[in-house]
């Protein structure tokens, strides 16, 4: 399966961060390890969405697009 994530930091609750992976826990622990360059600042990190895919350029065009303002805009609007 392939997963996009959207993760908010505990820290600093406005802070958001899009991304896809293939083993979402192994990634979250990642990601609060400080193993990530985007995200090491603000750790640790909460997942708030989880989608999945059993095709990875569906995965993969979810997130371009969650990532550009419009998606940000619907990520705002509709999931947080």
């Amino acid at each position: 399966m392939y997963y996009v994530y959207l993760i908010r930091s505990i820290k600093y609750p406005q802070t958001i961060y899009v991304g896809y992976t293939t083993d979402i826990e192994k990634r979250l622990k990642t990601h609060n390890a400080g193993g990530s360059i985007h995200t090491k600042k603000d750790k640790p990190w909460e997942i708030v969405v989880s989608l999945s895919f059993k095709d990875m350029d569906c995965a993969k065009q979810l997130e371009k697009y969650l990532k550009t303002q419009s998606g940000r805009a619907f990520i705002k609007k509709r999931l947080l």
